[in-house]
């Protein structure tokens, strides 16, 4: 990572760079990580010179949605963070939450299931989703109603999984990605 500090946008750049991070989320939502660069621009009312002086790869602009997207998935866990109840019920239903919110989208579902890169950047997001994810894993487990060696990276690796199967769901395989998580959220369940 470059150490040169970046200028802040001007108004009408940051509002461009906004424009095509939405097209980008849409058009890769809807068709996938095929959407070509052309879309996405006419989708922003941009050209497309403009979306890649803002991202000068499409490898770029996956890397920042990706970031969008662990900021809405710690949002949605954070959330979770105020619940009351059960402790399995307040961390099983943020999975499920979070689950079903990514299962909509095409391309993070391909981004979890094959660019595992993509998840390992280390974005505020992340952080983020980790620690609210620590923090209802641990109060789970203080509760005695999840196994004590369950970790973080438990759930990376089932969020992972499950993107797979979701993707492959989208490619019409007969899969079902709500059973798979299940089987998944049950086997952290301490017995």
């Amino acid at each position: 990572m470059s150490t040169i500090a970046r200028r802040p946008l001007r108004a009408d750049a940051r509002r461009n760079r906004e424009k095509v991070v939405a097209a980008a989320s849409s058009a890769f939502a809807e068709i996938g990580l095929e959407a070509q660069v052309e879309d996405i621009a006419r989708r922003a009312g941009v050209g497309v010179g403009t979306v890649y002086r803002h991202f000068p790869t499409k490898d770029a602009l996956v890397e920042a949605l990706a970031e969008e997207h662990f900021e809405r998935l710690a949002d949605t866990v954070e959330a979770a963070l105020e619940e009351h109840g059960d402790a399995w019920d307040v961390f099983s239903t943020a999975i499920w939450r979070a689950a079903t919110a990514a299962a909509d989208d095409v391309a993070w579902c391909e981004i979890i299931g094959g660019r595992p890169r993509a998840g390992d950047a280390g974005s505020h997001g992340q952080q983020r989703l980790r620690a609210a994810l620590a923090t209802l894993i641990g109060r789970a487990q203080a509760a005695g109603v999840m196994r004590e060696d369950a970790t973080v990276d438990d759930i990376k690796t089932i969020m992972c999984g499950f993107g797979h199967v979701a993707a492959a769901q989208r490619a019409g395989a007969e899969l079902d990605w709500k059973r798979y998580l299940g089987i998944a959220l049950d086997g952290l369940q301490a017995r």
